[in-house]
Formats: structure tokens, sequence, C-alpha cells
């Protein structure tokens, strides 16, 4: 029983497109390799997946380079040459692409300018107002967002301080005394109440001074 005929067009399944490509891809460089041994011919195959993956055949004894040249004195048709004039021509596209970067430059900066007649003069202030617009905008919201942050931290730390005095003031209503010189002051035995008021000192080395008051 013959093998069934296949309808030559895309294979639409991505696993069998694959499938089939690496077996047909190995039949034909078979025969190259067969073309090369019998016929003595000089046989390249440069084949590329339709995932971009290179894979080729060339015949024993002859380079890439060796092959293209051959392929240049007999077709007559220069490939480095029309190389070389892309090149060239993408080299002078740059070339003048950076001139004028260069002349834009030296004219926002108040150079070149002789040259320019009135309308390339207002088209040149109307891109320095829109770059100046620009600059403005990033340098407030650069200011706005320092001044935030400074303010966070100065909440937070009048926060903090606010807790540590509130903290000094819950111990100082639960003990008998405070600390005066070297010995300690006893509160009044006649029920007489006593203020305590709290100073805090904050520099390069903060402290606390109490006192008492009658």
């Amino acid at each position: 029983m013959g093998r069934g005929k296949i309808e030559i067009k895309k294979i639409e399944n991505a696993t069998n497109r694959q499938v089939t490509y690496s077996k047909r891809r190995n039949g034909i460089f078979k025969k190259a390799q067969e073309l090369t041994v019998l016929c003595d011919a000089k046989v390249s195959l440069i084949m590329f997946s339709s995932s971009s993956k290179l894979h080729e055949f060339l015949s024993p004894n002859i380079s890439t380079k060796d092959f293209f040249d051959l392929y240049q004195k007999t077709t007559g048709i220069d490939l480095w040459s029309s190389r070389y004039e892309k090149m060239q021509e993408n080299y002078r596209r740059l070339k003048e692409i950076n001139k004028k970067l260069r002349r834009d430059f030296r004219q926002r900066m108040g150079g070149d300018l002789d040259d320019l007649n009135i309308k390339e003069l207002q088209d040149l202030e109307a891109k320095m107002n829109s770059s100046l617009v620009a600059i403005r905008e990033r340098k407030y919201h650069v200011i706005k967002t320092q001044t935030d942050t400074h303010k966070k931290k100065v909440r937070n730390l009048e926060q903090r301080h606010a807790n540590l005095v509130l903290n000094l003031e819950t111990k100082l209503e639960h003990h008998d005394g405070i600390v005066e010189g070297e010995g300690y002051y006893n509160e009044p035995a006649h029920g007489t109440s006593s203020l305590y008021a709290l100073r805090l000192y904050q520099n390069h080395h903060p402290y606390l001074d109490l006192r008492l008051v009658d």
C-alpha cells in the first residue's frame, strides 16, 4: 500500500511543521552530499526555519567566501561592492544626523545664529521655551518631593518626641521621689501635691533636667 499524497500547503500545527522541516532538511542535505560525491559538484545550502534558526551545508574543500566569490565571477554580480555602497550610504546618513545634532546644540547655546532667518529663529525660540517649561516642571516636582519627605521626617520626630515625654511623665507620676544631687527628694508627707516640670533639651548630647516646682 503506497503512501497518501500530501497536499502542498502550510502545515498549521507547529509541532508537525517542525518535525516535517527536520526530516526534509536532512533529506535535502543528504541529496546535496550525494551530488558532491557522485558528480564532484560544489553545493551550498542555506536554510532558515520558521524560528529563524540557521542550517547550512557546504561542499568540502571550499569556504563560504570562496563559494560567493565563484558566484560573483559566474553571474557578474559584485555582492561586496553593493554591500559596501550600502554601508557608505548609511555612514553618510548618520554623519548628516550627527552634524545637525551638533549644530542644534550650538544654537541652543547661543552660537551659529547668523545664518538663521526669522522663521528659524522663532522655531528655535519655541523649542527652547518648551525645554524650559519641561525643566521647570521637573525642578518643581523634585522640590515638592524633597519637601514632602522632609515634612514626613519632622512629623515622625515630633511623634517620637511626644511619646518619649509621655512615657517619662507616666513613670514620674508613679515614682516616690526624684533624684537631686547625690540623694533622693521624697514627696511631702502632708499630702501636698507636687508638680514635676520636665524640660527636654536636644543637642549633640541630649539630656533631661528634672526640677521640683512647689
